[in-house]
């Protein structure tokens, strides 16, 4: 099963039944219990009771679960997951940890880059995610955006890849191998290419496309630059990586001559259309930008206790009016792919800084839906469960051992578990049912991501 442009057909008529409680995640934050949800070609037809006596196309009885909107995924880098728990980079700080990984990479083909997206978006499905973006910054032996696109059409999620790119190598001073990094007239050139061949900017498109130069530490100021004219012209969004640690404030500084924030703002970085992975060292004049300008953060705090990088301030930025989401990064900095448990953790870690009154359940698993589609530009059709919105979301099964003994079942889904979906509907389709894949075997993928991992290693 692929898909391009346009939407991806789904049933007529759906029915979800009985649900515990459904989490809408509307204006109000409702919770309503005993629900039902009408979904009529992929689109939310009605929330609380369904017409009595219609006739369904399919009808998911949520007796004994939570349903929430779909989970959504705003930094990945789906190559990384056949590079997981790799010796050499346990234990380093980033820089390092990017030096021990990039000969691993450099060796990566688009069989590789194919099967690691596709592992890795299954994963993320299990996990209550409906859509995910992905920022693929190399590009070896002829990979291409398409490997990774190809691969999400087998899982059936909605898809927002980036046209990442490198063109600053270790001979000009740039952090990766000269042997990974591209030329920027060829960069800019597919840059147009992947957004002419696969951008779909209607409600309810399954793939958008963004551009992506990796960091200020990988591509020039010119190219920076120039992505953000090219993406003003071309309607899409801006992505990379900011401000994610020390070592990157330093190199900022001592190359730029100012902090990642303003470096960002100077280039044309800021805006609806723009959303920053990480942002750990933001200083307080730097959200105050984030919140005037509308830009978004991509929240990663797994990849950040892994690599030490720190607690991102993402009280201090939700307080501001920066928009926030969750990401998992990629698996090789991780190493998992597993969205909800991401939503716990940025919980988690805030209290540890503020204080166990600081972060509620609720307001993590806010920023891991609503907070989600927001920052990817789609907060007007996706990220709660209402009349009007796309039918992407995840039922949770809250009877079983995981939950047993829980007061609150929506915050059961926090602090209790870890969970993985029962059912998963995007354009209210069944990407995964009865804790199953729908488009692919499991046992398959991880067969295929060892052969190919056993490869890598040799």
């Amino acid at each position: 099963m692929t898909f391009g442009q346009g939407t991806m057909g789904a049933m007529t008529k759906i029915r979800i039944t009985d649900a515990d409680k459904v989490v809408t995640m509307d204006a109000d934050r409702r919770e309503i219990t005993a629900a039902d949800i009408v979904i009529e070609d992929g689109v939310i037809a009605s929330v609380g009771s369904a017409v009595d006596g219609r006739e369904y196309d399919d009808t998911i009885d949520a007796r004994g679960c939570v349903v929430t909107p779909g989970l959504v995924n705003t930094h990945h880098h789906l190559f990384q997951t056949l590079t997981r728990a790799v010796p050499a980079g346990e234990d380093a700080l980033l820089f390092d940890w990017l030096r021990a990984l990039y000969p691993v990479w450099a060796r990566m083909q688009p069989e590789d880059m194919f099967v690691s997206a596709q592992l890795g978006l299954a994963e993320l499905a299990l996990s209550g995610c409906t859509m995910s973006s992905d920022h693929l910054y190399i590009f070896p032996n002829g990979v291409r955006l398409e490997d990774t696109i190809d691969a999400a059409g087998t899982i059936g999620m909605r898809f927002h890849p980036t046209r990442g790119a490198m063109s600053v190598g270790e001979s000009d001073g740039g952090l990766p191998p000269d042997s990974l990094v591209e030329k920027e007239p060829d960069i800019v050139e597919d840059f147009i290419r992947v957004v002419d061949a696969h951008h779909d900017a209607s409600d309810g498109a399954m793939v958008r496309v963004g551009l992506a130069p990796c960091s200020p530490f990988s591509v020039s100021t010119d190219l920076m630059k120039e992505a953000a004219a090219l993406a003003g012209d071309k309607q899409v969004m801006l992505h990379t990586h900011l401000a994610e640690n020390d070592e990157d404030i330093a190199y900022s500084l001592e190359n730029f001559g100012c902090r990642p924030g303003q470096y960002a703002r100077d280039l044309g970085w800021t805006g609806e259309h723009v959303w920053h992975a990480h942002c750990v060292k933001l200083d307080a004049q730097e959200i105050g930008l984030f919140a005037r300008t509308k830009t978004g953060v991509a929240h990663c705090p797994c990849s950040n206790c892994r690599l030490g990088s720190g607690i991102a301030p993402v009280r201090e930025m939700r307080d501001a009016g920066v928009r926030v989401a969750l990401g998992v990064d990629g698996s090789a900095s991780n190493d998992s792919g597993h969205l909800l448990t991401e939503a716990r953790q940025a919980m988690l870690l805030q209290r540890v800084k503020h204080g166990a009154d600081a972060f509620a359940a609720r307001e993590a698993l806010e920023i891991a839906t609503l907070g989600g589609a927001t920052v990817l530009g789609r907060g007007n059709e996706l990220g709660s469960i209402e009349p009007g919105k796309r039918a992407d979301i995840a039922i949770w099964d809250v009877s079983g051992l995981e939950a047993a003994g829980a007061w609150d079942p929506v915050a059961a889904l926090l602090l209790c578990g870890p969970l993985q979906v029962r059912d998963l509907l995007v354009e209210g389709r069944r990407v995964v049912s009865d804790g199953e894949l729908t488009g692919v075997d499991a046992r398959q993928v991880a067969q295929q991501a060892r052969t190919r991992v056993e490869r890598l290693m040799s």
